[in-house]
């Protein structure tokens, strides 16, 4: 019974970067830059079902009207800076 090969000859397929809407491979910055962005817009309107909104409401005694009107405004600025950061960038790299 012969043995199988070892793992280190075992031929490995090249690296294929995905491809843009054009068709052209994208530069691993602008990958980053386009998962920063999504990540920024995850966070948009994460409210009642996010865990850190029920920790900081319980945590700091906050009525959840309270946590609610503040948990709002801190997660639509870190989502919009996050990626007019991501936009900023992208004209640089």
């Amino acid at each position: 019974m012969p043995l199988a090969p070892p793992l280190a000859r075992l031929p490995v397929p090249p690296r294929r970067l995905p491809h843009g809407v054009d068709g052209q491979s994208l530069p691993p910055a602008h990958l980053a830059l386009i998962i920063m962005a999504i990540s920024a817009g995850s966070i948009f309107a994460s409210h009642v079902n996010d865990g850190g909104f029920w920790m900081v409401s319980k945590y700091f005694g906050i009525s959840e009207r309270d946590t609610l009107k503040s948990w709002t405004v801190l997660e639509s600025v870190l989502s919009v800076t996050g990626f007019a950061v991501a936009a900023l960038v992208s004209i640089f790299v």
